[in-house]
C-alpha cells in the first residue's frame, strides 16, 4: 500500500504551486473591440484624445455668462434674449455676450462666452426671441469641461484589466476598434475510472454517470478557458499516461479527476511525475472536503488533480483551479472574488489545523434587509445538495468553528 498523503495547509499549497506557475508565459493575440468582452488587457492602453474633446452640456436648456444669473429668482427673474440654437453633431458658432443666451440640447457643444447652462425647466418664454431665467447657475454648472472623462496621455486601462460591458463603450469611445489581449488558456480535462460511464448510457449496478468533466468544463468556460475533454480513462497507467500526454500537448492546463488518493489504484501522481519536470509538487492539502489533491508543474504547465468525488472536486476546483485559470489568462487581481456577509443561524464546528469548505444559503428579509446564512450539511457524493448553494463559508485552520449569529463572510459561487 502506498504512504498516504503529506498534508499542507491551502496557503503553503497555493503559495509553493504559484512560485513555479510566475514562470507561466501568457500568450497574446490582437482581437477586434467588439469581440473582447471578458477579455484580459495585454498592454496597457493610453488616451490619445480628451474626452469629451470640446466642453459640453449635460442637460437641455440655455447656454448662459453665470454672472448675469446671479441673484435671479422665481420673484426676481433675469430677461435674456435667445441668440441662436447650437446645431448638435456641429461646432457652435454662436459666441454669447451678457445678457444673452442660446438653446443647447445635451451633449451639444459649449458655444464661445458661455461658462454654464440654465436648465430648461427654469426658465419662460416671455416674448419671441427672449427668456426669463428664474433660478441662478454657477460656473461650470450643467456643463463637463475638455478631457474631464478623460484626458490625453492617460492610461485608461492597465495590463491585467478584465473588460466589462461598460469598458467596451469607453475603449470605442477613444477609437479603439482593435486591442492587444491574452489568448484564452485551454484546459485538457480528464475523468478516470472504472466505474465512471458517459452520461448517454444506461448504468449498471456499481457505475455512475460522468459528472465532473462537464461540470469542471462548464467551470472552466465560465472563468474565460476554453475546456477539451478527453473522455474516460480506466484505472491503467498505460492508457492514462496516453491521455495525459495528448492532453499536455494540446492544452495550456491539465486537469484530471479521480486517481488522487491514497489508494493503490490511483495512479494519477505517478503518471504526472512521467510527464515533465518537476512534477507534483503537492499531493495532499490540508481541506475539507477535497483532501487527496494533487498540484505540479511539468515543464512549465501545471497540471491539477481533483478528487473524484463531485462536490469534494467542485470546492477544489473552486479553491485552486478558478484563480489559476485567472492567473494564466493574464488577470491582474486573480484572486479576487465577489463576496457577501450574513448572519449564521446556527452553530458550525470544524477541526482545529484543517481549513473546511461549508457549501451554504443566503437569505434575506426583505423588510430589514438582513441576510442570514445557511449552511448545507451533506453526504459524499450528493451533487444535489452542492447546486443548491449560493456560496462557501471558509473556515480557516486556526478557529474550530462560528457561533450561531456570527457574521460571517462567504465567498458567492
Amino acid at each position: 500500500m502506498v504512504e498516504f498523503l503529506k498534508l499542507v495547509t491551502p496557503e503553503v499549497a497555493k503559495d509553493y504551486f504559484y512560485s513555479f506557475v510566475d514562470k507561466f508565459e501568457n500568450k497574446t493575440e490582437i482581437i477586434e473591440t467588439k469581440c473582447a468582452l471578458g477579455r484580459v488587457v495585454a498592454l496597457p492602453i493610453i488616451a490619445s484624445e480628451n474626452i469629451p474633446a470640446f466642453p459640453r452640456s449635460t442637460v437641455d436648456g440655455f447656454a448662459v455668462l453665470s454672472k448675469d444669473t446671479f441673484g435671479v429668482s422665481e420673484n426676481l427673474p433675469g430677461l435674456f434674449k435667445v441668440i441662436g440654437e447650437v446645431v448638435m453633431g456641429q461646432p457652435a458658432e454662436i459666441e454669447i455676450r451678457s445678457g444673452e443666451a442660446a438653446v443647447i440640447h445635451t451633449g451639444g457643444m459649449l458655444p464661445k462666452g458661455a461658462d454654464a447652462v440654465v436648465m430648461i425647466e427654469n426658465s419662460q418664454l416671455t416674448f419671441p426671441g427672449e427668456i426669463e431665467i428664474m433660478k441662478s447657475v454657477g460656473h461650470n454648472e450643467n456643463v463637463i469641461l475638455t478631457g474631464e472623462d478623460v484626458k490625453e496621455g492617460v492610461e485608461v486601462f492597465t495590463q491585467g484589466t478584465l473588460l466589462r460591458p461598460g469598458d467596451i463603450g469607453a475603449l470605442m469611445s477613444l477609437g479603439i476598434t482593435k486591442l492587444s489581449v491574452f489568448k484564452l488558456p485551454r484546459v485538457g480535462i480528464v475523468s478516470s475510472g472504472d466505474e465512471i460511464v458517459d452520461p448517454e448510457q444506461k448504468i449498471n449496478v456499481g457505475q455512475v454517470r460522468d459528472i465532473n468533466s462537464y461540470c469542471l468544463s462548464a467551470l472552466v468556460q465560465s472563468h474565460g478557458g476554453i475546456p477539451n475533454r478527453y473522455g474516460i480513462v480506466p484505472d491503467d497507467k498505460k492508457k492514462l499516461t496516453e491521455v495525459m500526454k495528448t492532453a499536455f500537448v494540446e492544452n495550456d492546463l491539465i486537469i484530471v479527476t479521480a486517481g488522487s488518493s491514497a489508494s493503490v489504484r490511483d495512479l494519477t501522481a505517478e503518471v504526472i511525475d512521467t510527464i515533465g519536470k518537476p512534477g507534483v509538487l503537492v499531493h495532499g492539502v490540508n481541506v475539507k472536503p477535497g483532501k487527496p489533491t494533487i498540484l505540479a508543474i511539468c515543464d512549465g504547465k501545471p497540471i491539477i488533480g481533483l478528487p473524484g468525488n463531485p462536490v469534494s472536486a467542485y470546492v477544489i476546483a473552486s479553491i485552486f483551479v478558478v484563480p489559476l485559470l485567472r492567473k494564466i489568462r493574464g488577470e491582474k487581481y486573480f484572486e479576487k472574488r465577489q463576496k457577501l456577509k450574513g448572519i449564521l443561524t446556527i452553530n458550525v464546528a470544524s477541526l482545529a489545523g484543517r481549513e473546511d469548505w461549508i457549501p451554504v444559503i443566503v437569505q434575506e428579509d426583505m423588510e430589514s434587509g438582513i441576510k442570514t446564512i445557511e449552511p448545507i450539511f451533506y453526504k459524499s457524493n450528493l451533487i444535489f445538495s452542492i447546486i443548491r448553494a449560493d456560496g462557501f463559508l471558509r473556515i480557516p485552520p486556526d478557529i474550530t468553528g462560528y457561533s450561531a449569529r456570527t457574521e460571517v463572510e462567504i465567498i458567492l459561487i
